[in-house]
């Protein structure tokens, strides 16, 4: 049943430790549309926050990156046809591989980030502008949402073609595990996550499928299909 108030394609790892162990930390199995327990983690005295309200924002999306931002569909554009679309586009694009992920505090969060972003930052401008007709144009309160005062002219003008502020050169891949942080919790929550995820980081990293995602009627994203990508 077609029940997605907006769609997104992004990248999740396949069924795995990776898998199994960013979606505990998160909360929510975007592949099982339901919450997990997280890790009993022992986190550094400085964290005085527990991990369900380090993770709340993230977690409604699940585990992911982004490779097109969330968008809704145009009038006459089914899921069928969003569906059809990204099987033709995986296979006609390559994987993208990269050496490695490293953990890296992006403006006051925290993020798994690859070390050479180039082949992802391909991938991401081909799905960009081939998914691109498949979206409506933005309202007035999308806009509003994205703060337009704060994009520079760039971003602005980006967002107009492509309906989101951050695609082709200013696209910046990242897998994000917190909320923002208060700064006194960065540095030792990154040691601490650093080492939770070592054991079960992929080397290299390859970006393998491009993963349809609904979010449903309370915000919530479920991963519908994974493509393989086979150019």
């Amino acid at each position: 049943m077609e029940n997605f108030k907006r769609y997104a394609v992004y990248y999740a790892p396949r069924a795995g430790a990776f898998a199994d162990r960013a979606s505990a930390w998160l909360g929510w199995d975007a592949a099982a549309c339901a919450p997990i327990a997280q890790p009993d983690l022992a986190l550094p005295a400085e964290i005085t926050r527990p991990i369900a309200a380090l993770t709340k924002a993230p977690r409604k999306y699940g585990f992911h990156g982004t490779i097109r931002a969330p968008f809704r569909p145009r009038d006459g554009v089914s899921e069928a046809e969003i569906r059809s679309h990204l099987a033709e586009l995986a296979a006609s694009l390559p994987p993208a591989e990269m050496p490695a992920l490293t953990l890296e505090d992006l403006h006051g969060f925290l993020a798994l980030i690859p070390t050479d972003p180039a082949p992802i930052n391909t991938l991401a401008a081909a799905v960009v502008e081939a998914t691109n007709p498949l979206r409506d144009a933005l309202t007035e309160a999308e806009i509003a949402r994205r703060r337009p005062e704060r994009l520079s002219p760039r971003q602005r003008a980006l967002m107009d073609r492509w309906g989101y502020p951050f695609v082709m050169d200013e696209f910046r891949f990242h897998l994000t595990l917190t909320d923002a942080l208060n700064a006194h919790e960065i540095a030792p929550l990154k040691a601490a996550l650093t080492a939770h995820f070592a054991p079960v980081l992929p080397t290299p990293f390859v970006i393998e499928d491009l993963c349809l995602f609904g979010e449903d009627e309370v915000g919530r994203f479920h991963l519908l299909h994974r493509y393989a990508l086979n150019g």
